[in-house]
């Protein structure tokens, strides 16, 4: 068995284009999906994907973690790079999916079979342009409840949002009272049986990032998320050794080596890996046994398209320390229109049920990503009130 060819296929999704994979191969009606999407580079990662496909085209498609230390160490650059470490990601998935097909299985059945039930799932209720927020901080928090009191009516009984506004290094009381309002706002819309789990998008200082965590530590938080740069190791460790709150980071780290040490200075109780990001299912897999050795959880990111979320999915009914999945249900109306899934989605809690389809247990409708063919995506700037330029 050979590989032939391998196909980028991109569907606008108005914040995102979806860079979706297709890995075909010389055995008839076999082929893998994947998803590399990468927000604001979505031309470099189809690129980069190119370029890879030098490499594995007439390759066996089952030899992957083959496959995947060529892609990784092969033309000289390392392949830790977010473009490259994307691209990756997206064949190996397509490749994981095909093992799946040929050996009859769901993909977790192939990593020793399911650990769990089923996976709760959350929204997210920010998003978009995030300067739209932040007016007063009566309004603010109006707003946050609101979006909050949907949620729940939508089934979800987690959600995460983004009640941190971006600031300076340094900032006095008004941003972090905003915050305070919002999250006050929200907990008392919804009750403590719903949990609730702030994003920072990592646009605060470390030092402004400890501020806002222990002002939003009474809340019960379910996990703060990015409360600073992921560069700054050591000032998330500061952050999560100083609050109770469960520190949630990784997102935007995108190899082992990285994450380890993110781990052994304990910057982070909850790793937030994204499968699409971080060199696929071979690189998460190893990623996710170093954080069991830490006794760190597993809530990966995952804002992307529809191949992400099965991935995703797939990840967390193999691994123990999985506890959460990130959803995007909403975002586009033809979200529904472009994919076929295996797994079932059980509106009452929002939890998933397994696929017990072949591989990934879905199927991609080339026609219907046709129309909704590549758009630039919309530019996020933040700028602070001097002028300077800010963290989106």
């Amino acid at each position: 068995m050979k590989i032939t060819k391998i196909e980028t296929h991109v569907c606008h999704a108005r914040m995102r284009n979806w860079v979706f994979v297709k890995v075909l191969t010389d055995q008839p009606g076999l082929y893998g999906w994947g998803e590399a999407t990468l927000e604001w580079h979505t031309r470099a990662v189809v690129g980069a994907i190119e370029d890879l496909s030098e490499l594995v085209v007439g390759e066996d498609p089952t030899r992957i973690e083959h496959l995947w230390q060529m892609m990784y160490r092969q033309h000289f650059w390392h392949g830790h790079g977010i473009i490259r470490s994307t691209a990756i990601a997206g064949i190996d998935l397509a490749l994981w999916d095909i093992a799946g097909k040929v050996s009859n299985l769901p993909c977790h059945k192939l990593w020793g079979g399911p650990v769990r039930d089923y996976i709760r799932t959350y929204c997210h209720l920010g998003g978009g342009r995030l300067e739209d927020f932040y007016e007063t901080a009566e309004d603010d928090a109006k707003r946050f409840a609101d979006l909050a009191r949907n949620a729940v009516a939508e089934g979800f009984t987690a959600f995460k949002c983004m009640a941190v506004p971006p600031t300076m290094p340094i900032e006095g009381l008004k941003p972090i009272r905003t915050a305070e309002a919002a999250v006050s706002a929200m907990r008392e819309a919804v009750g403590e049986s719903i949990d609730i789990m702030v994003d920072c998008h990592a646009r605060p200082s470390p030092a402004m990032g400890l501020k806002f965590g222990k002002a939003l530590d009474p809340f019960g938080l379910y996990f703060f998320e990015e409360p600073c740069w992921p560069e700054s190791v050591d000032g998330l460790a500061m952050i999560n050794a100083a609050i109770t709150t469960p520190v949630a980071t990784g997102e935007r780290v995108t190899h082992l080596s990285a994450f380890r040490e993110l781990f052994e200075k304990r910057a982070c109780e909850i790793c937030q890996l994204d499968i699409t990001h971080c060199g696929g299912f071979t690189e998460a897999r190893r990623i996710a046994a170093l954080a069991d050795a830490h006794r760190i959880a597993l809530a990966p990111h995952n804002p992307q398209g529809p191949v992400s979320t099965a991935a995703s999915l797939e990840f967390g009914f193999s691994q123990p320390g999985y506890i959460i999945c990130e959803t995007v249900h909403a975002d586009v109306p033809w979200r529904n229109d472009v994919v076929s899934e295996g797994f079932t989605v059980e509106k009452n809690g929002r939890i998933v049920r397994p696929n017990q389809r072949p591989g990934l247990g879905i199927e991609i409708n080339e026609a219907e990503v046709a129309k909704h063919p590549f758009q630039q995506e919309l530019p996020q700037r933040v700028f602070y009130k001097d002028g300077s330029v800010g963290d989106w």
